[in-house]
């Protein structure tokens, strides 16, 4: 029989969720970092054998790892484990990647280690969205907390989290440039990294001290069976394809776009070199997402997932037209340009940055949820990687005409009207508690295959049918088609 407990609340949901800070900030450091590297050792030594790129690039290679093997690891091993696990790996790779050194101080060799240092702080980023975004979508419906307001303090705890990590990714480098100034450059860079250890341990020590299994993973999941992939497969491939598609879209242009946001600084500040002006306005740039995330966590509940996301991506779609078609005059009124690139990013983060994640995570039956959700992120995760090698391929070949400025404009905006396509006419709505729905669903469909659902679970800890959330899910309630 189950433990009697009191029903988690969003404390609980938050402690599942927040490490997501730490990722957010180790993804968003490396850019200021890789500005300082560059102003110290010169941008011909950085653009060798594309330094910059390579240490993005790897961060994103080690983030698919962990999330396609921690999606597996959350369902078979359990959800504690992974976030565990995730927040271990990022409190030591982020020192480490601080202490970067190479032998006899070559730049080459400190590069190299930092680079590898990127991969394996990747894996823990990619393990925390399999593991804490899933048990943070578990949570949200098992949570002493209104049915109304589930989708909501989901998105909180996870997306709005991650973006907040990443605008005070751009802060902290700017306050370490105030104290130690331009004769400093290397404790700047070496004390950005090194403090993603901080939230990294707290999250740890939190979730050492009260964090256990979900209730639906106690009571759903495969852990102790064989998962019968290929009824999964033949029933959820359809609700997969396109959340790694739109997933896929998002991450295409959102990670490529870090580079317009220079160009957007240079815009404004008329081409200033100081880097207390080019930290301070990436701040600001940072922030922009935050209006998108809340409002869109809000929205959501609203409307449903699917059509926040839909909206969200017409919206950036609009933008995205207005700023390829008058970017000229644009660039010359900064207060209009500035205004219509931050809803640009405002409305991407109303739409697949938040509507994505928790699509992706509720999509599932407990008994695969991780690795669907790993899936479909890591599918993200190969869109960034292929856009910040593309879209520099892109600007360069168009060489010194006004399309190497706006042909990323075009190219973004026409991808998020496909985008926007594949969500109206292939993601399925989600209502609130959808996740119980569809692991009754998911009980009946493997029966009526022959499979023994009596075998899920954790059968030491409770017994089918006992845990009394189950019964949350009320079938004569009209949920939404």
């Amino acid at each position: 029989m189950s433990h009697c407990k009191l029903p988690p609340s969003s404390n609980t949901i938050s402690r599942s969720g927040t490490a997501l800070f730490s990722d957010g900030y180790a993804n968003g450091v490396i850019g200021s970092v890789n500005t300082i590297l560059t102003r110290i050792y010169g941008k011909a030594a950085m653009t060798k054998n594309n330094y910059s790129t390579t240490l993005s690039s790897l961060a994103f290679a080690g983030t698919i790892v962990g999330m396609v093997s921690f999606g597996y690891l959350a369902d078979k091993v359990g959800r504690k484990f992974g976030m565990m696990f995730a927040s271990g790996i990022v409190a030591v790779f982020s020192g480490l990647s601080a202490a970067s050194h190479g032998a006899n101080g070559s730049l080459g060799g400190m590069l190299a280690m930092l680079s590898a240092c990127r991969f394996l702080l990747g894996i823990g980023i990619g393990a925390e969205y399999s593991c804490g975004a899933v048990a943070a979508a578990e949570l949200s419906e098992e949570a002493a907390i209104k049915k109304a307001a589930q989708h909501r303090w989901f998105t909180l705890s996870t997306n709005s989290v991650l973006n907040f990590g990443i605008v005070v990714s751009s802060f902290v480098p700017l306050v370490a440039y105030w104290i130690f100034g331009d004769n400093h450059l290397r404790a700047v860079w070496r004390l950005s990294l090194g403090l993603g250890v901080v939230p990294a341990i707290a999250v740890f020590v939190w979730r050492m001290m009260q964090m256990e299994e979900t209730p639906s993973y106690r009571k759903d999941s495969m852990k102790r069976v064989k998962i019968p992939y290929k009824l999964v497969i033949k029933r959820y491939w359809r609700s997969l394809l396109p959340l790694c598609i739109v997933w896929c879209i998002y991450d295409f242009i959102l990670y490529p776009f870090e580079i317009f946001s220079s160009t957007v600084i240079n815009t404004i500040t008329g081409g200033s070199q100081s880097l207390e002006v080019i930290f301070g306005w990436n701040v600001v740039i940072n922030l922009l997402y935050m209006p998108g995330t809340i409002g869109g966590a809000f929205l959501m509940d609203a409307i449903g997932p699917k059509y926040c996301q839909a909206l969200g991506l017409t919206l950036q779609a609009v933008v995205g037209f207005l700023l390829s078609a008058l970017y000229k005059p644009l660039t010359e009124h900064v207060a209009a340009f500035a205004i219509l690139y931050g809803l640009f990013l405002s409305f991407s983060e109303v739409g697949p940055g938040n509507c994505v994640f928790l699509l992706s995570a509720k999509t599932a039956p407990t008994a695969v949820r991780g690795q669907f959700y790993g899936i479909a992120a890591a599918a993200g995760k190969v869109g960034a990687l292929a856009g910040i090698w593309a879209f520099p391929a892109i600007t360069n070949g168009f060489g010194n005409s006004i399309l190497a400025e706006t042909g990323p404009f075009w190219i973004a905006s026409g991808l998020v009207v496909f985008s926007t396509l594949v969500t109206i006419f292939m993601v399925k709505p989600l209502s609130h508690d959808c996740m119980m729905e569809e692991d009754l669903l998911f009980r009946e469909y493997l029966e009526a295959h022959g499979f023994d659902t009596c075998l899920m679970g954790l059968q030491d800890e409770v017994t089918i049918g006992s845990d009394a959330s189950i019964d949350k899910f009320d079938p004569s309630v009209p949920q939404e088609k």
